[in-house]
């Protein structure tokens, strides 16, 4: 039955990673943006959901005659503008299938598993324009507590969602006083984005907690320490960190998960 679940999770997660490249380009805008509506070529984009690749409309004859001769050849052909969808179908489906794997047949199980392509999409809009926007954060944060909040109720579950509120709040002041020492060097998206990872870790209790939020810092410190050796240039290049608080946060549930 182990075998079943973690082969159904990782379906689950490769067909969702499918359909987050166009979401993940749309997202991936300056501050001051919502979100685009166009791809580079300027073309209309239809959805929010699915590979991130369009056709472009083919010309009319007129102005097909009087386009420039390079730009005929490029009418009508599919182009890609995002996320290839094949690496990250990849990467969630992991994601989902090691969750699956370390919760096991628990109710918590479908919380984890269920969100993470969400996180995924976090962490590439924030790898390619350094931020976190609030319309995935905020939404994943009230999805994580009301999901192991339905997960406690049910039989068999092995955390406590009193923790998981707790950890979300304290995991989300401790990034808040960060901000707020260093505005420059940490972005306010990075403590919403702590409020749901801190309310996956409590679940587990303070234990899982410390180790996920520490191991986010830990895979920063050695990214950034790679960053360094590389030369001065290297050295003052600013990174997203959202994607390594996932990552820590995902090694403390994988953690809780197997101890549990």
């Amino acid at each position: 039955m182990g075998v079943v679940l973690i082969l159904l999770a990782a379906g689950y997660g490769a067909a969702a990673g499918l359909l987050l490249p166009r979401a993940a380009y749309r997202l991936s805008v300056p501050a001051a943006e919502p979100w685009r509506d166009r791809c580079p070529q300027g073309h209309p984009l239809a959805g929010w959901v699915g590979p991130a690749r369009c056709r472009a409309p083919a010309p009319e004859p007129a102005s097909a005659a009087a386009a420039p001769p390079q730009a005929a050849p490029a009418a009508g052909l599919p182009h890609g503008y995002g996320p290839r969808p094949g690496p990250v179908a990849v990467l969630t489906a992991a994601v989902c299938a090691a969750l699956a794997a370390a919760v096991g047949l628990r109710p918590e199980a479908a919380a984890y598993a269920g969100l993470a392509p969400l996180l995924v999409l976090l962490a590439l809009v924030d790898r390619a324009v350094g931020r976190l926007p609030d319309v995935l954060t905020l939404p994943l944060a009230a999805a994580a507590a009301a999901l192991l909040g339905v997960a406690a109720a049910l039989p068999g579950a092995a955390g406590s969602w009193r923790l998981a509120l707790l950890g979300g709040a304290a995991l989300a002041a401790g990034y808040l006083v960060l901000f707020l020492v260093n505005p420059a060097g940490m972005g306010f998206g990075d403590v919403k984005l702590a409020l749901s990872l801190g309310v996956a870790l409590g679940w587990y209790g303070w234990g899982v907690w410390a180790a996920g939020a520490f191991l986010g810092f830990v895979y920063g410190s050695c990214y950034g320490l790679g960053l360094a050796l590389k030369g001065p240039e290297a050295r003052r290049q600013p990174f997203a960190f959202g994607p390594f608080m996932a990552a820590g946060a995902l090694t403390g549930v994988l953690l809780g998960g197997f101890g549990a």
